[in-house]
């Protein structure tokens, strides 16, 4: 039975039935009912409510804003309850409108009439919960969180259980983040209604899936199938929480669980946009087109359909479709508000404006992925690729430097840094692809040839050949060219069979005349193939063994190096290259026919092929054919448009050969070469500032006007850029240095850098060089080393008649030069005229040649020669017996300087013999002096101890015989006496050893005999002076006292004192001063 509501009639018991399934299209009919019989509030509501329900936007908003008019407000001003609910579902109405909007204005719009509704309703009723649970919607929706969630907790703070609050409260902590407060939230619904619908056990799973609690997720979406069976977003959300397995089975099951949610409701952005990513990797992308346009009309969520948008500029990338890619890229990134949401919209959108050539927008894409993770190794690649084409190289070295710290055993990385660094550090480079190459070799991965192949050159530049040949072969791996390099001759193999196929066919007798056009054959890989061998090369494997050709070469195996060539020609006949080196090994070997032809099959193959044209142009200079060499050099030029600075180089060299040319040598023509050459070089320089062979070319131009210091400064960077690589060999510069330095009158630095360059490029062996440097010699006035270069040029080069030339002009200096010195030796005269002979015989040679004006030489001028040279001969004869008589004047000055030096040298050995016997005899008398002293002195000491016994045995007697007072006073009186003449004699002996002590040693020696008799007479006395008395005398009551010995002392050396003269020595002062003190103690 249909649902009806019955509006009562006014004034009356009527009323009129409106059936809610018959609703009439225009809402006037039922508004004029409502009004007229001034229905119920709630009337309005259940029929506003009925065309929502009904899809009737229009009706539904029209019976809701008459029933919230101010006549409706004034006529029901009693009923508040249905009038704020009114007003609220035009609140909710708006807020719905303003959360699907997508342009911003109109949705400002929207939220401001809801703001505007649920405002009037709070008028109303400020507390009523209804309103303030609308207007925490709204505020979620316009994403103020903070207020929603204030909104929210009014309510809850007067009802704690109300669950419209509960479930806006939950949303907003899951909108903060806050999974765990709103997982609680939702438990809470749950326990206050346990028959909510199914839709709050969806907030559960969401929850739990935040948290990482899969598996209880899973558990609550399919709680909520079993409420629900066809609830989408639980069918969604558990076919996500399926993909997290990555496992077969789980995306099995998670598609199928997308497409019954789109057959349940095919508007399901979210199952629209995970089945468009599933049909991307199947390569679907027509499929991924529909979806994601399909959800693109189906949602208006920023980040639904940013991952639409995602999702088909990603297609549109794969097909190559960049602009459409862009643009959908851009579109997704706008729909982002941080790059942290969905960062892989910047990512694509970088790869795509890296693709299209917009580096800086490209970097900056990338540069917002490396803020949310900034140890991508892909993004920090994809920088330093973009950092080293706006040529900031340092920058993306550190990217790749990052990348490869990061992720070790990332090959990739270390062979993108090799990439970047082979141009500016090959040590870097090489380290950085023989890592590439261990990892790889780790993981039991393939390594491809081209790596290999970079290894090889590498090795190569560095000069290390051996490794280089290593690389090459591992890279090469099996084939032909390994039998055609391990082949070598031997002495039985000529013209004789062999077993071995292959050295029978490269070494089997061939007619003289084309033995110097073998560069051209390939019969010889006909032949092999006619017995069966198999000569295959496959076409990757062609740079690597052109390379390998080119290490024989500079190991000078050039048959081997030619072998190969013709392989690569015989497999592959349009490889130009091989022509040229083919030529090149032609040129060296000066078969310049030859070379020509090959050139011309290379300009067959391509007839614009600015190298090859370059190269005959330079064998037509070599040939003299200059008009035919520029012509070539312009086509050259204008088949690169004049790109290939090559060409323009070897115009520039051609006109400054035709400026020096000596046949046709004008100052105006000169000047106009000279001025072209210096603009095409300057013009190579301008397009390529590194360019060392057209910064040399630009310092000769300069040198041939004179302007020296800076033709040097130019040839010294070039230099220092030319040292230390294999595949630069400029000899060039060196000359040229050292030709400045020449000119401006350096030679020692010229000598330098010509021998120098001798040694570092020629092995010593060039005639041309060791002529520059002979001149130089010549100029320096060395003429013996002159002379001994250009002889070595001779021995290198004896068919060169300048050179003789040369010598006797050298030999001729020098003699000339010798005989004008004031003084000269006899050695040196006869030299001379030993090397005016030389010279001499030399222009005699040159004269009678047969040839001489093949040569340039003029006969008048040799006859000059040698007679000036016979002239010195004359001349020399009285130069030499004058010299021999000078010499023979100096030998004599010599020899008798020589024996004055010898008799002086005699005097003065023998006055030293004389001097060292006077010291010797001088230092034994000191020695016999000290000896006899020391003897004295133990005499002394020997006397005074047996003198200490007798004094003593003397004491002894006395005090027995106990002798009276005055023969007491007579012994002091004599004692007295006795000690005056003691006190003497101990200052002569005082002063004796003073002298003795000094240098005075020369005292006569009775004078110590003397002495010794002296204390001989009276030692008791001596010992009484030296203070050495018997102390046993001091037991005596008899003695005198000290103080009245002294006392005599004193008026005896006052008496004696009148008597002697006065000392000047101080020592005996100090010696009667001790003795004193002696006598006191």
């Amino acid at each position: 039975m249909a649902a009806c509501v019955y509006i009562p009639v006014q004034n009356s018991e009527e009323e009129v039935r409106v059936a809610l399934d018959q609703l009439p299209r225009d809402a006037t009919d039922i508004l004029d009912i409502l009004k007229a019989e001034q229905a119920p509030l709630d009337l309005w509501l259940i029929i506003a409510r009925e065309y929502f329900k009904q899809g009737k936007i229009e009706q539904f908003r029209q019976i809701l804003e008459e029933g919230s008019s101010p006549e409706i407000d004034e006529y029901y001003a009693d009923v508040r309850y249905e009038r704020i609910a009114i007003l609220n579902a035009l609140g909710a109405y708006y807020s719905y409108l303003g959360k699907i909007e997508t342009k911003q204005r109109e949705k400002e719009e929207h939220f401001i009439l809801a703001t505007q509704y649920y405002n009037k309703a709070s008028r109303i009723d400020m507390h009523e919960p209804s309103t303030w649970i609308g207007k925490g919607q709204l505020l979620l929706g316009k994403g103020d969180v903070d207020q929603a969630f204030a909104a929210f907790k009014i309510v809850l703070d007067g009802d704690r259980d109300n669950i419209p609050a509960l479930l806006g409260q939950a949303c907003v902590e899951f909108n903060r983040g806050k999974y765990s407060n709103s997982l609680e939230m939702y438990k809470r619904v749950l326990q206050v209604y346990p028959g909510c619908p199914a839709a709050v056990r969806l907030g559960i799973g969401l929850c739990r899936y935040k948290l990482g609690q899969f598996e209880r997720a899973k558990q609550a979406f399919e709680r909520v199938l079993q409420l629900d069976p066809e609830n989408v977003e639980a069918l969604v959300a558990l076919g996500i929480v399926d993909l997290q397995s990555n496992e077969a089975s789980g995306i099995r099951g998670a598609m199928e669980k997308m497409r019954r949610a789109f057959d349940i409701y095919p508007y399901c952005a979210t199952a629209l946009n995970y089945l468009a990513n599933h049909f991307f990797f199947t390569g679907q992308h027509f499929l991924v087109e529909q979806l994601t346009e399909t959800a693109l009309a189906a949602t208006t969520h920023g980040s639904t359909r940013a991952h639409s948008y995602y999702n088909l500029a990603r297609s549109y990338h794969t097909k190559g479709d960049y602009e459409k890619a862009g643009l959908y890229y851009m579109a997704s990134v706008k729909e982002v508000n941080k790059p942290q949401e969905f960062i892989l919209p910047f990512y694509g959108l970088g790869q795509v404006q890296l693709k299209l050539g917009d580096f800086k927008s490209s970097l900056s894409n990338f540069e917002k992925v490396l803020e949310v993770y900034p140890e991508n190794c892909g993004t920090l690649k994809a920088v330093a690729h973009i950092y080293l084409q706006l040529n900031q190289t340092t920058k993306a070295h550190e990217a790749l430097k990052k990348a490869t710290r990061i992720d070790p055993r990332d090959p990739e990385g270390f062979l993108d840094l090799g990439e970047l660094l082979i141009s500016s550090d090959s040590g870097a480079a090489l380290d950085a692809y023989k890592s590439a190459r261990n990892l790889l070799k780790k993981a039991n991965e393939e390594v491809s040839i081209e790596l290999l192949n970079n290894i090889g050159v590498l090795h190569f530049e560095k000069g290390e050949f051996e490794l280089a040949l290593q690389t090459f072969k591992e890279a090469l791996g099996d084939g032909i060219w390994l039998k055609l390099i391990d082949t070598e001759p031997q002495s039985d193999s000529i013209g004789g069979s062999l077993s071995d196929p292959i050295r029978n066919a490269l070494y089997q007798p061939i007619d003289s005349s084309l033995a110097t056009r073998k560069y051209k054959d390939t019969q010889l890989f006909h032949n092999l193939e006619k017995n069966g061998i198999s000569v295959d090369l496959p076409w990757d494997k062609v740079t690597t063994l052109s390379n390998l050709a080119r290490l024989f070469e500079q190991l000078h195996k050039t048959e081997t190096a030619s072998l190969l060539y013709r392989l690569i020609l015989f497999k592959f006949p349009e490889y130009v290259d091989t022509y040229l080196r083919l030529a090149a090994i032609a040129k060296s070997r000066n078969n310049v026919s030859l070379s020509i032809e090959l050139i011309h099959d290379a300009l067959q193959v391509d007839d614009k092929n600015p190298d090859a044209l370059c190269m005959l142009g330079d064998l037509e200079l070599k040939n003299d054919d200059w008009l035919k060499a520029k012509d070539t050099f312009r086509a050259a030029k204008d088949a690169s448009n004049g790109k290939d600075s090559y060409a323009t180089l070897c115009l520039g060299n051609w006109n400054y050969f035709a400026a020096i040319r000596s046949e046709k040598r004008a100052p105006k023509l000169e000047a106009t070469h000279l001025e072209k050459a210096k603009e095409l070089y300057t013009k190579v320089l301008v397009e390529h500032p590194a360019n060392m062979y057209a910064a040399n070319g630009a310092g000769v131009v300069l040198a041939e006007k004179g302007q020296f210091d800076i033709a040097k400064e130019l040839f010294t960077q070039v230099q220092e850029a030319a040292s230390g690589s294999v595949f630069v060999q400029m000899p060039d510069v060196w000359i040229n240095l050292a030709h400045v330095h020449f000119a401006q009158g350096n030679f020692p630095l010229a000598i330098k850098m010509y021998q120098n360059c001798l040694r570092k490029f020629y092995y010593n062996t060039d005639n041309q060089i060791l002529l520059y440097l002979a001149r130089t010699h010549y100029e320096a006035e060395q003429w013996q080393d002159c002379k001994k270069t250009l002889l070595k040029a001779i021995h290198l080069a004896p068919s060169n008649y300048t050179l003789r030339f040369d010598t006797g002009v050298a030999l001729q200096k020098f003699s000339a030069s010798t005989l004008q010195k004031t003084k000269k030796t006899v050695d040196e005269v006869r030299a001379t005229v030993a090397e005016l002979k030389n010279a001499v015989r030399l222009f005699s040679q040159l004269s009678a040649a047969s040839n001489l004006q093949f040569h340039g030489f003029d006969e008048k001028k040799i006859e000059t020669h040698v007679g000036y040279c016979k002239h010195l001969l004359e001349a020399a004869k009285v130069h030499c017996d004058a010299a021999e008589l000078e010499d023979q004047q100096n030998r004599h000055r010599l020899e008798l300087a020589r024996q004055a030096a010898i008799r002086e040298e005699e005097s003065r050995l023998a006055e030293e013999q004389k001097k060292v016997k006077l010291e010797k005899r001088k230092q034994e008398d000191e020695l016999k002096k000290v000896m006899q002293q020391e003897q004295h002195l133990e005499r002394i000491k020997e006397h005074w101890k047996s003198s200490g016994s007798k004094r003593k045995d003397r004491a002894q007697s006395g005090d027995e015989e106990g002798g009276g007072e005055r023969r007491r006073r007579k012994g002091s009186s004599k004692k007295r006496k006795r000690d005056k003449k003691t006190e003497t004699q101990m200052d002569d002996q005082d002063e004796y050893e003073y002298d003795n002590t000094t240098t005075n040693y020369y005292e006569p020696e009775n004078q110590v005999n003397n002495q010794v008799n002296d204390d001989a007479d009276d030692p008791q006395d001596l010992l009484a002076a030296a203070g050495l008395e018997d102390s046993d005398a001091e037991n005596d009551p008899a003695a005198p006292s000290a103080g009245r010995r002294i006392r005599g002392w004193s008026e005896s050396e006052d008496d004696e004192a009148e008597k002697r003269p006065p000392s000047s020595s101080p020592v005996k002062d100090n010696s009667v001063d001790m003795q004193l003190s002696e006598g006191e103690i």
